[in-house]
């Protein structure tokens, strides 16, 4: 049975959807004022700095926590459709995973659509990369995560990173991810009364606005299941069991497993799509992140 303290995020995105169910049309700013507020729910992880920075021409922002190593990273892609998001969102959850490994965390601020569309996301994460390994971070000291979009971003930017001949980070660990631009698997149908934000709807319209006029839904940087996953680095992938996005995961696991790659698959029962939103507010959250920490720290050298 799900924590009391769960019920804030399906609370927070039911309050979403009744807004975009009242104004289908909602104003992209309004849009991303809305979205401005997905961390509320996210306890502050204390003894974390935050510190702006230019990465190789992306803005970012840095979560360094208290006594942590310095000379190992965690790059983390924002999730929100590719539309919304930012590395200000997404700073309390993310210091809880750097607190968590005793990592730094780069947040890369990547461009949205509409204004940039695909593949903006993507070559931007990439440069955040290449612009830590040029600081001297060894790829075998760095680890991606995302959420959602950020989820598929933790996948797509090692495929353009082998593209541009860069080393493997040391490991990957996709959270909640979207995957499919088209949202054929078949939890949008079984899941649609148990998530509370994300439909098909609405992911056909992010996928279209992300993707631009003309954009390919079947581009494995768009659609990392498929792509040749052969040779990635290490994944674990957590997905919340009532997430309509539940398919996409399983489909990653089952794609990359075949590809040779060792995959942990982690489904929460009864969660929320990205419920580590919830870090320091909810037992879920925080053990799941815990179980991350636990399996990336020897993944980067850390005791």
């Amino acid at each position: 049975m799900p924590s009391p303290q769960s019920a804030a995020l399906k609370s927070l995105y039911a309050s979403w959807s009744a807004a975009l169910a009242e104004n289908p049309t909602m104003p992209l700013d309004d849009l991303r004022r809305m979205f401005d507020h997905w961390g509320d729910v996210t306890g502050e992880p204390g003894g974390v700095d935050y510190i702006e920075v230019d990465a190789g021409g992306i803005p970012a922002m840095w979560a360094v926590p208290k006594n942590c190593d310095p000379d190992r990273v965690v790059q983390c892609t924002h999730g929100g459709g590719y539309v919304t998001g930012s590395m200000y969102t997404h700073r309390k959850v993310y210091g809880h995973f750097a607190k968590a490994i005793g990592c730094r965390a780069l947040i890369p601020d990547y461009r949205r659509a509409p204004e940039h569309v695909h593949p903006a996301p993507v070559d931007d994460a990439t440069r955040s990369y290449r612009w830590l390994l040029d600081q001297g971070i060894r790829p075998q000291h760095v680890a991606f995560t995302g959420d959602s979009a950020g989820g598929a971003l933790a996948v797509t930017t090692l495929l353009r990173a082998r593209e541009q001949r860069l080393p493997s980070p040391a490991a990957t660990m996709p959270l909640s991810p979207w995957l499919d631009m088209e949202a054929a698997a078949p939890t949008f149908s079984s899941n649609r009364d148990r998530d509370a934000l994300v439909q098909r709807e609405i992911v056909l319209g992010m996928a279209s606005t992300f993707l631009g006029e003309g954009g390919n839904p079947k581009d494995s940087l768009a659609n990392p299941l498929l792509a040749d996953l052969r040779g990635l680095p290490p994944m674990y992938i957590q997905v919340g069991g009532d997430e309509t996005l539940l398919d996409d995961s399983r489909a990653l696991a089952d794609k990359a497993r075949r590809a040779g790659v060792d995959v942990t698959l982690e489904i929460e029962p009864e969660m929320q799509h990205v419920y580590h939103f919830l870090a320091g507010r909810a037992p879920e959250a925080d053990a799941a992140i815990g179980r991350l920490a636990t399996w990336v720290r020897p993944k980067l050298g850390l005791g």
